[in-house]
């Protein structure tokens, strides 16, 4: 499809400017157009926008007051997502302008934990469409469906098919939310240019009965697809998006487990891809590893970690985490025998008889734990009993998981126990920040999913580090769509990490934070970005360049209006 503008540069002035095809309203129906009220009147005569505007010429500051005003007559924080969804829709560049201006107080406004919220309603708070929603009645003719509009070149793609959507499981359609607010914060984030992100929603069925009912549910009114005829339709989408949109980036996002590895080892190596709820989750995880040994002055590969949760993310923890081990010296065997996960029946070990492939791959060796009390299948508090962990990371969305006896036997042996509480929504963490505070004693190291003000405890203001992808994808698809990489490798991942964690300050560390605060998040994702673009490179996925952070930066958009010309 054309596209209505086309930005330039000019090399004289050393200003960006850009040329518009539209005219009158269309103009102002385009969201990424639109300026409202902040068109110059030499702009509104020559796009015929006089008279379709009220007269006075507003900068861009007084309409973020505006935008303000208008958020504080919200009383709940769906009816501000809502509302900041509305502004994206109208004009891209003012809501992402109030977007940076307000990370820390709306990035759980625009993702979790409100996102939640919004996916659970989406048939009820449903206004405009934004995205796409590919359905079983497209079979034969997604790819037309994949180029129903513009979209820059090498873009991102976030797809879900909306069966584990966050700790609230299938929502059906209203799983777009996902997407939707992923990306808004790659741009947010790393600034990749609005009209660079697809948000796919796979609407391939719900076995939500109470959505199949609903006379509002604006999805795909039958049960889920599932075996060959699912596999066919994902392995239709692949093959369409190749085709359509040659060097996109495909980020799968809030699969169940059953089709989240699948689809991710099918693919891989196919186009740039990867699952944020395995690899980015990941890579969020083992940066806050290193950060916390650097607190206590020690490596990684010293660490004994307890996963309560087997999920994709828990493995994908599990995974990172002995990969990283390995990075820093240790043994494989060594490395596998330091991390444990627990699943619904107890400590995933090989000696069971019960595991999928999967489980047995990340199960620890019978051996290592044979002399553990409470055996053959351990429950929590015996783990952490028997391993001495330093680190207890909960993915297992079971509120209150960690209970006192379990974090207080975790740190009964350590200066500074990590605690991580990371289940979404804020009503699934495992314990609460406060609550692991007074029974460590103000000593641990604690970094939730969701976001929790900081706890004072003894007089003592700790800060509570959010373990938030956001510190990972959005610099990870920069650093991808900029080097061109065709894979996205576990090293790109562990890179990733690194990066995250060089970017704590000392002042972070004194305040007891794991990650840094999100207001940083944009120069956090170019550090991250360039990490991964030089990693793509030492790992042969892409070409060398000679300046990989001007690279970098020549992709990212800043929300500021810039001069319109009429051709």
């Amino acid at each position: 499809m054309k596209r209505a503008y086309e930005e330039h540069f000019d090399l004289t002035s050393g200003t960006r400017y850009v040329d518009v095809s539209l005219r009158g309203s269309d103009v102002l129906k385009s969201p990424i157009l639109n300026k409202d009220t902040a068109f110059t009147r030499d702009e509104r005569d020559d796009l015929k926008l006089s008279g379709l505007l009220p007269d006075h010429v507003d900068g861009i500051e007084a309409q973020l007051q505006r935008v303000q005003a208008q958020m504080d007559l919200k009383t709940t924080d769906l009816g501000r997502h809502v509302y900041l969804n509305s502004l994206m829709d109208r004009n891209v560049t003012l809501f992402y302008r109030y977007l940076l201006d307000n990370l820390e107080k709306m990035v759980p406004i625009i993702y979790t934990p409100t996102v939640a919220e919004a996916s659970r309603h989406w048939s009820q708070i449903f206004r405009r469409s934004r995205g796409l929603y590919i359905t079983p009645r497209h079979r034969g003719k997604i790819r037309e469906v994949l180029q129903a509009r513009y979209y820059a070149e090498r873009p991102i793609v976030v797809v879900t098919d909306n069966e584990r959507i966050l700790g609230i499981g299938d929502q059906g359609a209203g799983g777009m939310g996902i997407p939707i607010g992923k990306l808004a914060l790659y741009t947010a984030a790393a600034g990749i240019h609005p009209d660079r992100t697809i948000p796919v929603c796979l609407d391939v069925g719900t076995n939500n009965e109470e959505l199949l009912s609903d006379p509002l549910y604006v999805g795909y009114r039958e049960h889920r697809l599932t075996g060959d005829d699912y596999d066919s339709f994902i392995d239709e989408f692949v093959t369409a998006l190749r085709k359509a949109h040659p060097g996109a980036l495909l980020q799968w996002e809030d699969f169940s487990n059953r089709t989240s590895f699948t689809n991710l080892q099918r693919y891989r190596d196919v186009l740039p891809s990867f699952n944020d709820d395995i690899q980015g989750t990941a890579a969020m995880t083992v940066a806050g590893l290193i950060a916390a040994g650097r607190a206590s002055h020690h490596s990684i590969s010293e660490h004994r970690v307890v996963i309560l949760g087997s999920g994709s993310a828990g493995i994908g923890i599990h995974d990172h985490i002995v990969a990283a081990m390995v990075d820093d010296g240790l043994d494989s065997i060594a490395a596998l025998n330091r991390v444990y996960v627990l699943d619904s029946k107890g400590l995933v070990v090989d000696s069971r008889d019960d595991l999928n492939p999967e489980k047995h791959r990340i199960a620890v060796h019978a051996s290592a734990v044979a002399d553990w009390p409470g055996g053959p299948v351990w429950d929590l508090d015996a783990v952490v009993a028997g391993a001495k962990p330093t680190a207890l990371i909960g993915v297992s969305g079971q509120a209150g998981a960690f209970t006192e006896s379990v974090v207080r036997s975790a740190a009964m042996d350590i200066d500074r126990p990590v605690v991580m509480p990371m289940s979404n929504p804020t009503s699934h963490a495992e314990a609460t920040p406060e609550e692991i505070m007074h029974w460590t004693e103000g000593r641990a190291l604690v970094a939730t999913g969701s976001p929790f003000p900081p706890v004072n405890y003894d007089g003592q203001v700790h800060t509570i580090g959010q373990a938030n992808n956001v510190f990972i994808f959005p610099g990870m698809g920069l650093g991808v769509v900029a080097s061109a990489a065709g894979k996205v490798t576990d090293g790109m991942f562990l890179a990733a990490a690194k990066a995250l964690a060089d970017e704590l300050t000392a002042s972070d560390f004194s305040a007891g934070a794991l990650y840094p605060s999100i207001d940083r998040v944009r120069h956090v994702s170019r550090a991250v970005a360039i990490a991964v673009f030089r990693q793509a490179i030492a790992d042969g996925v892409a070409p060398a360049v000679t300046n990989v952070e001007a690279a970098i930066d020549t992709e990212i958009w800043a929300p500021e209006y810039v001069p319109y010309r009429a051709v």
